[in-house]
């Protein structure tokens, strides 16, 4: 006999086997034994949360000859037929593969004969947000207005694509993830029957890696199953056949990013690469270790939101105590980042090693938000609380070399100020805002940068700090200065000699700056 995969095997074949979707059970058994029974239902949630089974379940009990508190027999003819995907009654469409208007059509037509057998016609419209537009448009009235023997269940991954005129014409049920306890013990009863040994532990971690889906659990089970076929699958097993890695790596990263050691980031990258782990879910799961951390730190009762033993929420507790939740923001938001470019990257190790240096480094980010700025306080507080030298000059360093680097005013020269300013240089400096505002956009931005200085030739120079080095190589460009000339020509009938240059600090810049000593009210400037 062909083998059968577990989902396929283990898929439940009444109400009383569905897992985790209590709320939705309880309400078709209720409507199938009042005989409330619907015209049209509409299964939303995320993959292998048990939309496609309720449905067949549902199409199975409204046929059962000799139901039993709402659930089918599943021994009377109706129930065996449609158990084997003989049954005319139950139509399954793909609407991935059956999406346009002649599909529709052809429902249209069928749904004018009875069933030959049974009660009810049940049409299960898979994926139905991907029915076109006008598929919508043919199945709308039919699905308003249906005959009483027909019933349309419509299941979707993607709800929002549901034109709303559909949407309200459908019974709606949502199916929830489905917890990671109730997969942990679905998957615990499987193993037994299957004669199969496996850790709790193990099987727990493959809940909580399906995310919420039983049947990518399953899946996952399986190639567990598979690959140590025989023996008995423990927590190390799993972690080695799904590509995973134990928590006790993130601890060590997140040890390696407080302590700034770039090279520990670097040998636990090259670890992983080694033993053949994804990069993708390494980061993904780094993710999710810091968002834990995130929890504990932030509420007294954020642990309770973690699925994690008793003796490892006591270890996450110690190191979130060793940062701030703003800080571990910062951690998420760029690790998400970096989540994001790893799917259409090639070099996947680049970018996760150059994103790691810069979570050590956070004085590297140029654009510094609340994150930022606390990341690189607490790792400067760090520093000094562990008495880490912030810089070392050489081996013979004395104790005055590991204090914190802070700047001394510079001592600054006598201002050179000139004796006469030229009388053109004068006339342009008086009627500059004219000046700049003839130059134009954007240029008379740049130009409110600079400062006006007379250098040792007389000439007018217009001088820029490294700050604004992108405004100074724009200006220096010469069809600007030269359109900037014929501007000051028309405007004060003379011609001007200007020139640019960029310094280090401008306060501190030995030539004054000659607006200062002209008066612009018409009083006579210094000499």
């Amino acid at each position: 006999m062909a083998y059968t995969a577990l989902y396929r095997k283990f898929r439940p074949g009444e109400f009383d086997e569905v897992k985790g979707q209590d709320h939705i059970v309880t309400t078709l058994r209720n409507q199938i034994k009042a005989e409330r029974i619907g015209h049209a239902y509409l299964f939303c949630g995320t993959r292998g949360t048990g939309k496609t089974t309720v449905a067949k379940i549902l199409a199975k009990a409204v046929n059962c000859m000799q139901p039993v508190d709402g659930n089918p027999c599943n021994v009377c003819e109706s129930c065996k037929k449609i158990n084997s995907q003989t049954s005319l009654n139950v139509i399954e469409i793909d609407a991935a593969s059956n999406n346009g208007v002649a599909n529709v059509r052809d429902i249209i037509d069928e749904v004018q004969y009875s069933p030959a057998e049974g009660k009810y016609k049940v049409y299960i419209i898979d994926e139905v947000h991907m029915l076109s537009s006008g598929a919508f448009n043919a199945l709308l009235k039919t699905l308003e207005e249906p005959p009483s023997y027909v019933i349309f269940i419509l299941a979707t991954t993607d709800p929002q694509k549901i034109p709303i005129t559909i949407h309200s014409r459908c019974q709606r049920y949502d199916f929830r993830r489905i917890t990671i306890d109730t997969i942990t013990d679905r998957l615990k009863d499987l193993v037994d029957r299957e004669q199969v040994t496996a850790e709790e532990k193990a099987l727990r971690y493959v809940a909580r890696a399906a995310d919420g889906s039983m049947r990518d659990a399953l899946s996952l089970l399986e190639r567990c199953i598979a690959f140590y076929l025989g023996e008995e699958i423990t927590y190390e097993k799993a972690l080695e056949v799904l590509g995973a890695v134990d928590t006790i790596v993130y601890s060590k990263m997140f040890g390696c990013i407080l302590r700034e050691d770039v090279v520990g980031c670097m040998e636990l990258v090259n670890e992983m690469l080694v033993q053949g782990r994804e990069m993708s879910q390494f980061i993904s799961e780094m993710i999710w270790y810091l968002r834990g951390l995130m929890l504990i730190n932030a509420s007294a009762q954020g642990g309770e939101l973690l699925d994690v033993s008793g003796e490892q929420l006591l270890q996450m507790a110690e190191e979130g105590r060793r940062t701030s939740v703003e800080e571990l923001i910062y951690m998420i938001r760029v690790l998400s980042e970096l989540l994001n470019k790893l799917r259409y990257s090639s070099e996947k190790r680049v970018l996760v090693e150059v994103t790691l240096v810069k979570l050590c480094r956070p004085q590297m980010e140029q654009k510094e938000g609340i994150e930022e700025l606390s990341a690189r306080l607490l790792a400067l507080e760090r520093r000094m609380e562990e008495g880490i030298p912030v810089a070392v000059k050489n081996s013979d360093s004395t104790a005055a070399d590991y204090e914190l680097p802070i700047e001394k005013p510079k001592e600054t020269e006598p201002k050179i100020v000139p004796q006469a300013l030229p009388e053109d240089i004068r006339e342009a400096i008086s009627r500059w805002q004219e000046i700049a505002h003839s130059f134009g956009m954007p240029g008379e931005i740049y130009l409110n940068y600079a400062k006006k200085v007379i250098s040792e030739d007389g000439i007018l120079v217009l001088q820029f700090t490294k700050v604004h080095d992108e405004e100074f190589f724009l200006m220096n460009e010469e069809a600007e200065l030269n359109n900037l000339k014929r501007v000051i020509e028309n405007t004060i009938g003379k011609k001007v000699e200007i020139t640019t240059r960029v310094v280090d600090d401008v306060a501190n810049e030995k030539y004054e700056d000659i607006t200062q000593l002209i008066h612009f009210d018409g009083i006579e400037y210094q000499e």
